[in-house]
């Protein structure tokens, strides 16, 4: 099964919120924000993640509302050497006026902190949901680029047999326009049918890509399996695109052709947009939520 790198998901509940987003990395690059009082499970929120993706740059953010398990402490020691500060200023610099509460507030992030504390497992069961959802997302996200590059991969095989039927009548064109350029140098000059079939020849054998064709014809059966399979490895996709790009760009430097100059054009517009796609999936070894079942099969 395909996975796109591409997706987010989220969840909350009872005052905690966890956001997961991931997009394309050649490698699992996973970045986690928390609360100060949660960070010694960070690593414990990297093997979660690591267990449901193996690609992928993850971006994890979780958010736990201030007014949840909130324990102010107050230093009361310190805030007295605060009020007692104040009022030795105020005898040395003979200030008027009274040194209250109001006072102190202004100084309060000083000699009072907020403890807050979070049940873990209920901090687990949030995080889980969240990437529950972007593993269905991106597994919806992968049957969409694996639809389009089925589709891509039809389109290259059909310009490829448009290559194949316009590449027979290569030779009988050769032939047509070295005649005519041989007439238009020698002005009149009778020549000889043969020679001219001779010199053909030897163009067209230079600009056979008979070769080139059968090998793109394998190449895209084997595009066609992997993704039929599922033995999708971004890197062996890439390999494949790359070695039909190099037979593609092979025909447009041979032919003389002029309708298959156009199609290898279209061709490499096609490899293009393939090797965009290609970078975006990852193969799934394990299997989905039933709900990516549901809404991908209808069961």
């Amino acid at each position: 099964m395909i996975q796109s790198m591409t997706g987010f998901g989220s969840a909350e509940k009872d005052g905690c919120r966890v956001e997961v987003r991931s997009l394309n990395h050649r490698f699992l690059d996973v970045y986690i924000k928390v609360p100060a009082f949660l960070g010694r499970y960070e690593i414990e929120f990297r093997n979660l993640l690591k267990k449901k993706f193996s690609r992928g740059k993850f971006d994890v953010s979780i958010l736990i509302s201030e007014n949840v398990n909130a324990v102010m402490n107050v230093n009361v020691n310190l805030a007295r050497e605060i009020h007692n500060a104040f009022r030795m200023l105020q005898k040395e610099l003979s200030v008027p006026g009274e040194i209250d509460i109001n006072t102190l507030t202004g100084f309060r992030e000083m000699f009072m902190e907020t403890d807050q504390s979070y049940d873990i497992d209920a901090v687990n069961q949030v995080y889980n949901q969240a990437l529950e959802g972007l593993y269905e997302m991106r597994i919806r996200e992968g049957g969409v680029l694996a639809s389009e590059l089925r589709r891509m991969t039809d389109a290259l095989g059909v310009m490829n047999e448009e290559i194949k039927a316009r590449c027979g009548k290569s030779v009988s064109d050769i032939k047509e326009k070295f005649s005519e350029k041989i007439k238009l140098i020698l002005d009149g000059i009778e020549i000889y049918e043969g020679r001219i079939l001779q010199e053909a020849a030897v163009i067209a054998a230079k600009s056979d890509i008979s070769e080139e064709i059968v090998r793109i014809e394998s190449h895209v059966g084997q595009f066609r399996e992997m993704l039929a399979n599922g033995d999708v490895i971004g890197r062996k996709l890439d390999f494949i695109l790359q070695e039909l790009n190099r037979e593609v760009n092979t025909i447009a430097s041979k032919s003389v052709v002029c309708d298959i100059s156009t199609l290898t054009v279209d061709m490499k517009n096609e490899l293009e947009k393939m090797r965009e796609q290609v970078q975006n999936i990852q193969y799934v070894r394990m299997l989905p939520p039933l709900s990516c079942f549901k809404e991908l099969y209808g069961i």
